[in-house]
């Protein structure tokens, strides 16, 4: 087996234990990315040069007895809105063309004390205004959408060009193209990770998270990323709860919420069937299945665009105004039509994020976790611009993909997607896991329990092999 082919722990232990060096698995996955960027472009640009000086620099401290841990040597792929000081940040789109970072975001800081190995700034959909990042091709058929928006970071983890990646994620942008390319992604619960240096969508709903071959990995990936940071207005200061048992002990009392509204509405049949079948495989864990409500649900999506809109729109309303012409159709519009909110409609969609807040803190006294689809239906095809549906209703892409991702954005709590199954065609499909706020160790555990007896461990993409 290639390096490139190992998962970030597998890849992580081989390092430790001097049966690999950093430089041969970064080595590995620059030929794997020559590969395949070319079919699947996840890339917006590689660094090469730059991640084989920071791969020897590992293997001379990890010689010299200086191992700092699981991400040391390892390469990872940063979503293209994230600061890397002298590296242009262009967010995907031609309004900052020529930008260059004058410092190092907070979490590219962190994962270079981690000692990882940069191989490379990943495509993102405009200013990540979209689900299906137009640059790159899915990993798994090369004529469907990849997911949006941190969807080159989830191809390069898909097809085995980096260990693990770092997305954003405001409505989905992780999960989607997790569940899309079957790979893990995880959204910590808001403020947990710093947005410092990281170019904002809507900043009362960002988040930075990993995407990764297996929840291990993402277990892995977290704990260097968090922690308080003075720079952001937003992050936290409490610690996460930590881990409770191992994976191998299975999930006797926890009790797992199946929503009996929302989230399995207007959901493609092989979907919901893939979704319902691991929560079968999870009750035979140990878990309890507990019915739930999601409540307020008519208001989430409503509340979600009074909260995003008015912060898209303030952070382009220069750029905006001033070279219109440079933003995509697609984006240009939804900001268009985002600086028409009133403040008046901002302030009560704060209000009513409260409200959906505490009954989300209330449901979660009645059960650990929620489980659900990611989205409601695999990768559509290039070009499909909306969905219909059995009922007669049609949903843009944007609406479809973000519709049962969004509420953990909107509440701030952890969210995971894993791949639990394939549709007729192969297309990978993703199941939800969300948890109280702040207990994104108790998401992790259901997780880890689910993969560690049902998942294959990190299976790389078949079309990309």
């Amino acid at each position: 087996m290639r390096p490139c082919e190992l998962t970030l722990a597998e890849a992580s232990e081989a390092v430790a234990a001097r049966e690999l060096t950093a430089r041969e698995v970064t080595e590995s996955v620059l030929e794997r990315i020559a590969a395949v960027d070319p079919v699947l472009h996840p890339y917006a640009m590689v660094t090469g040069e730059r991640a084989l000086r920071s791969a020897a620099e590992a293997d001379q401290e990890i010689a010299a007895g200086r191992y700092r841990g699981a991400l040391h040597g390892m390469p990872v792929a940063l979503k293209d809105l994230i600061d890397v000081a002298g590296l242009p940040t262009v967010a995907g789109s031609r309004v900052r063309a020529g930008h260059v970072a004058a410092r190092d975001s907070t979490v590219t800081t962190r994962l270079s004390q981690a000692g990882s190995v940069l191989v490379g700034k990943a495509h993102t959909h405009e200013f990540a205004f979209g689900v299906t990042t137009p640059q790159t091709a899915n990993a798994w058929d090369h004529g469907r959408i990849a997911g949006g928006s941190s969807g080159g970071s989830a191809v390069a983890v898909a097809a085995g060009a980096a260990t693990f990646a770092l997305g954003t994620d405001t409505g989905g942008s992780i999960r989607v193209p997790a569940a899309l390319n079957g790979v893990v992604g995880l959204k910590p619960s808001y403020g947990l990770v710093s947005l410092n240096g990281v170019v904002p969508f809507g900043w009362s709903m960002d988040h930075v998270g990993p995407l990764t071959r297996t929840v291990r990995d993402a277990e892995l990936v977290l704990p260097a990323l968090t922690g308080h940071d003075p720079d952001d207005p937003a992050s936290v200061r409490a610690l996460p709860r930590p881990r409770q048992g191992r994976p191998e002990d299975g999930l006797a009392g926890v009790r797992v919420g199946v929503p009996v509204n929302y989230y399995f509405e207007r959901v493609d049949p092989e979907v919901e069937a893939a979704v319902r079948g691991a929560l079968a495989r999870l009750a035979g864990l140990g878990a309890e299945l507990v019915e739930v409500e999601i409540p307020l649900a008519r208001y989430l999506l409503p509340t979600g665009w009074g909260l995003l809109a008015p912060e898209a729109a303030a952070y382009h309303e220069k750029t905006l105004r001033a070279v219109p012409e440079l933003y995509g159709p697609d984006v240009r519009l939804l900001l268009e039509g985002s600086g028409s909110v009133a403040a008046s409609d901002y302030l009560r969609a704060r209000r009513a994020r409260t409200l959906l807040q505490q009954a989300w803190a209330g449901m979660f006294d009645e059960v650990d976790v929620i489980a659900a689809p990611t989205v409601p239906l695999t990768a559509v095809p290039i070009g499909q611009e909306s969905v219909q549906w059995p009922d007669g209703s049609t949903e843009t892409l944007l609406d479809t993909y973000s519709r049962l991702t969004a509420p953990a954005n909107i509440t701030g709590v952890p969210a995971l997607s894993l791949p639990v199954g394939r549709d007729h065609a192969g297309l990978p499909i993703g199941m939800q896991l969300m948890g109280r706020y702040l207990d994104d160790a108790g998401v992790l555990r259901v997780g880890l329990a689910y993969e560690a007896a049902h998942s294959p461990a990190g299976e790389l993409a078949a079309t990309a092999i």
